[in-house]
């Protein structure tokens, strides 16, 4: 009976083993796809930087480009006219020519915003990209952790029932009868 125990305790240990390491080597098959599609996501990042890069310099560019042509516009039509006004009733800070100059600052600052604003999103993007890797370094770490509490806690679950087992077949079973019969004894007398 004993040696069909054993049999059967170590088939089990071996079905589950089995079933373990296949969880393993499916888990690492899933880590190594994973790992194959990491060019696939940098490439994808970079073709997003670069296409915000892009689209930046182009918004900027056409904003400069249309201030440019109604800058001119305006000059062409109105400055001749206002400056023989101004030259009559205005004082020098409000010439027209002034207004355009403090204008094109205006435009010009708004593009140097843009591309700021563009850095500030792109460093946005590359901290939390940091800040997720790290997260991920401390989940790794804590399962790390967790399992071998786990598997300490098992080990010491095995040291216990057997030390149990050894007690119990050196002596235990007598021990437990002569407690029965001490406690009749006593039950009897009262």
């Amino acid at each position: 009976m004993s040696y069909h125990y054993d049999q059967q305790r170590e088939e089990q240990q071996h079905s589950i083993n089995r079933a373990l390491d296949e969880t393993k080597d499916s888990i690492r098959r899933s880590i190594d796809e994973a790992r194959s599609q990491i060019p696939h996501y940098t490439q994808s990042v970079n073709d997003y930087q670069e296409q915000t890069i892009q689209a930046a310099r182009e918004i900027a560019d056409n904003y400069i480009e249309s201030q440019k042509e109604i800058i001119n516009s305006f000059q062409s039509a109105w400055v001749p006219y206002a400056e023989s006004m101004y030259e009559r009733f205005y004082a020098y800070c409000m010439s027209p020519k002034r207004m355009t100059e403090a204008y094109t600052r205006i435009v010009s600052s708004f593009a140097d915003n843009m591309n700021a604003a563009t850095r500030v999103a792109n460093n946005i993007v590359f901290t939390n990209m940091d800040a997720f890797k790290m997260s991920v370094q401390q989940a790794r770490d804590n399962a790390r952790e967790l399992s071998r509490i786990g598997t300490n806690a098992a080990k010491t679950f095995q040291q216990t029932s057997r030390d149990t087992t050894r007690q119990g077949s050196d002596g235990g079973s007598t021990r437990v009868s002569f407690e029965r019969e001490e406690e009749k004894e006593n039950f009897s007398n009262k």
